[in-house]
C-alpha cells in the first residue's frame, strides 16, 4: 500500500471553504482544486420524518465507487458540530475515501437515544446512496471522537432489528430498501464512550452524560440500551480504538473493557493506548502514529487495498 502525505494545500484549502460554500448553495454540489466535489447540507431524514444534515465530499478524479468515512463530531451528546470536525476529516480525503459529516440531534432538542437514531439514519442513507454518490457501500468506516466514537461504535453494533433500528424503517428514503441494513466495514474509534452507565454515578460521573440522559425515568435501562458493550458479540466490524490513559473525561477503562470484550468473542480489533495521553491533544507525531496504524488496519480488513 502507498500511502499519501497526511496534508496538502488543497486538503487544507477544502477544510476551510467548502462548508461556507456549501451553505450559500446546500442543494448543488461545487468543485473544489479539482479535488473533491463537495455537497453540503445534504438533507436526510431520521424518525418521525425530521430533517437532519450532512456533508458529503467524493472525489472528483476517480473512477469507480471509493470507501466512505461517516463522521460523528463529538462534544458529549451535548454541544459541538459538524462544521468544527473538518480538519479531522483531511487524512481520509489525502486516503481518497469519500467522507460524510453528520449532523444529529443533541441533547438540547432531544435526549438520548436521539443521537443515536440519527447516527443510524445517516449511515443508512449513505448506504443507499452507494453508487449513484460514487461510494462503496461494502466498504463504510464509521468513526468519531468521543461523543462521535461512541456513535460511530453503536452504529455498527446494533442488531438489525432492535428497536432504534426499527426507527429507521420508518424513513421514507430507507423503507423496503435492500441497502437499509448497510453494516460498516469497520470502526475507528477515537476514545469513544463504550458504557454509558458508568458516566452517570460514582468516580466516573459526567454532567454530559447525566444531561443527555437527564430525567428519563428509565435512565439506567436507556443508558445500557445506547452502551456498545451491551451488543458485543461475533460478527461484528473490525475495530480500533484510540485512547490515552490519562483521559479524564472517558476513562481509558471504555477502550481496555471493549477491546477484552471483543477479544472473547473474537471480533478483530486493536487498542493503541496514548501513555499520557488526555482527552485527545495528542502531539502530531503521535497522530502521524496512529493514522499509519489505521491505514495498516483498514488494508488488513479489505477496506483499502
Amino acid at each position: 500500500m502507498t500511502l499519501r502525505p497526511l496534508f496538502t494545500a488543497t486538503a487544507v484549502f477544502l477544510a476551510v471553504l467548502p462548508l461556507a460554500t456549501a451553505a450559500q448553495e446546500p442543494s448543488t454540489g461545487v468543485v473544489l482544486g479539482g479535488t473533491y466535489s463537495v455537497q453540503g447540507d445534504i438533507v436526510y431524514h431520521t424518525a418521525g420524518g425530521q430533517e437532519m444534515t450532512l456533508d458529503l465530499y467524493t472525489p472528483s478524479n476517480v473512477e469507480g465507487p471509493v470507501p466512505v468515512l461517516v463522521y460523528y463530531h463529538g462534544g458529549g451528546w451535548v454541544i459541538g458540530d459538524r462544521t468544527g470536525a473538518s480538519l479531522l476529516l483531511l487524512p481520509y480525503l489525502e486516503q481518497g475515501f469519500a467522507v460524510a459529516n453528520v449532523s444529529y440531534r443533541l441533547e438540547d432538542d432531544a435526549l438520548a437515544p436521539a443521537a443515536v437514531v440519527d447516527a443510524l439514519c445517516a449511515l443508512r442513507f449513505i448506504g443507499r446512496m452507494g453508487a449513484q454518490a460514487g461510494i462503496d457501500p461494502t466498504r463504510i468506516v464509521t468513526s468519531g471522537h468521543s461523543a462521535g466514537g461512541h456513535l460511530s461504535m453503536i452504529v455498527a453494533m446494533l442488531p438489525q432489528d432492535s428497536g432504534y433500528a426499527r426507527e429507521c424503517t420508518t424513513v421514507p428514503e430507507l423503507f423496503d430498501n435492500e441497502m437499509a441494513d448497510v453494516r460498516p466495514a469497520a470502526v475507528v474509534n477515537w476514545y469513544g464512550i463504550t458504557d454509558v452507565n458508568d458516566l452517570l454515578d460514582g468516580p466516573h460521573r459526567q454532567m454530559y452524560a447525566v444531561q443527555w440522559i437527564g430525567g428519563l425515568h428509565n435512565g439506567d435501562e436507556v443508558a445500557r440500551s445506547v452502551s456498545p458493550l451491551t451488543y458485543v458479540r461475533e460478527g461484528l466490524p473490525a475495530v480500533i480504538t484510540i485512547h490515552g490513559d490519562a483521559d479524564n473525561v472517558v476513562p481509558h477503562e471504555h477502550g481496555t473493557r471493549m477491546k477484552a470484550a471483543l477479544d472473547e468473542v473474537g471480533v478483530p480489533n486493536e487498542l493503541i493506548t496514548v501513555p499520557g495521553g488526555g482527552h485527545g491533544g495528542f502531539s502530531v507525531e503521535q497522530d502521524v502514529g496512529h493514522y499509519a496504524a489505521i491505514w495498516a488496519f483498514l488494508e488488513k480488513h479489505g477496506v483499502i487495498p
